[in-house]
């Protein structure tokens, strides 16, 4: 088999995964698309024993330091799966599920983490079109160089929305100066700025704020800010 015909089986395998289209009862499907907090432990045990035993080394894999912060640390479960934990969980990827485990905070205290990878798959089909109508579909800027999505110069009749992991809310998607589209989370930030009203400082990225009490990380997004008004607003370069 060459290496053209591996590479496309691959992106087979993987589309079909993700878009769910490998055949699931009811039940798996319900399973392989929960985060349950006892296998994020479980996983959790696992890699700190692992840093325990490898004198500080992480079962990570390799990613480029360009890397956004929130899937830059993938967990390689080949590394602690029989070792220091019997299996992979039945909601990772690598176990037909929807999540990437990655870890975050690796240099003070390496934490378990998810990353929802239907957002990602949404998001990559939109960058492999963006050049559909020979130009990027930028509409009106919504921040420094970051613009809402002209989805009708990209063949869509309606605007595409992320179902957020952390709300009921729709999520707009937005595209960037670089031309990559990413989650809008405004909506979710401002009802925690607005409800809960945590003390935060103009300059500083809040999107931990989605992800101290979740276990899933605000993955493919720009950081945020607040304003003078505490509304989140995209951080300028």
């Amino acid at each position: 088999m060459n290496r053209k015909v591996i590479v496309l089986t691959v992106m087979l395998c993987v589309g079909l995964l993700l878009s769910g289209c490998i055949s699931r009862t009811p039940e798996e499907k319900q399973v392989s698309e929960t985060p349950y907090p006892d296998q994020l432990e479980t996983v959790q045990k696992a890699v700190d024993s692992y840093q325990e035993q490898a004198g500080g080394l992480l079962p990570i894999k390799t990613r480029d330091m360009e890397t956004d912060q929130y899937i830059k640390y993938p967990i390689e479960f080949s590394k602690i799966v029989p070792d220091f934990t019997e299996k992979i969980p039945s909601n990772a990827f690598e176990n037909g599920g929807i999540f990437q485990y990655v870890l975050t905070d690796v240099e003070e205290n390496p934490t378990v983490k998810l990353v929802d990878l239907r957002i990602a798959e949404k998001l990559r089909d939109l960058n492999l079109r963006k050049f559909i109508n020979g130009e990027l579909p930028f509409l009106d800027p919504v921040g420094e160089f970051v613009y809402e999505v002209d989805f009708k110069k990209m063949g869509f009749k309606e605007p595409l929305t992320v179902e957020s992991p952390y709300s009921n809310a729709h999520l707009p998607i937005v595209v960037a100066g670089d031309g990559h589209f990413y989650v809008d989370y405004s909506i979710d930030l401002n009802k925690i700025l607005t409800e809960e009203k945590p003390e935060v400082e103009q300059g500083t990225d809040i999107r931990y704020l989605l992800s101290e009490t979740s276990a899933i990380l605000p993955a493919y997004s720009l950081p945020y800010t607040v304003n003078e008004d505490n509304e989140p607003v995209f951080m300028k370069k």
